[in-house]
Parts: C-alpha cells; structure tokens; sequence
C-alpha cells in the first residue's frame, strides 16, 4: 500500500510545491496514512486544512481502504 500513497501524494505535491510546501510519507499502517508536512506548509496555520480537505480527500478517493491521515 506504501507505493500507492506515494503514487497519490505525487500527484498532489505539484500544488504545495507550487507555495512553498511539500509532503513527506512516514508511514503507513492498517490503513492510517503518517505523514509530515515540511516547507511552507510545515509552519502554515492552514496547514491542517490543507492536509485533511486536499491531500486527505484525494488520497481517500484513490485507495478506499485509507482509514484516516495523520501528521506526525
């Protein structure tokens, strides 16, 4: 399942590079996805918005079996 996280968080990346940011899998386990923002998007007070309703949403809609996102 790791390789299809990062397959998804590739096709997200372009936006957060685009101001700054960026996201970095830690891991994956039983279907919870860890991940860090680093970047821009590491210290945005947005940042918790951008990862539940951009990368959370697609990453949900590209594998099903993702139970949830979490930043570490």
């Amino acid at each position: 399942m790791r390789e299809k996280v990062e397959t998804v968080l590739n096709k997200v990346r372009p936006a957060l590079l685009a101001d700054g940011g960026n996201v970095e899998l830690v891991d994956v386990e039983d279907g919870v996805v860890k991940v860090r923002l680093t970047g821009a998007c590491g210290s945005c007070p947005m940042s918790t918005r951008t990862l539940h309703l951009g990368v959370e949403r697609v990453l949900r809609q590209e594998i099903p079996e993702i139970k949830a996102l979490v930043a570490v």
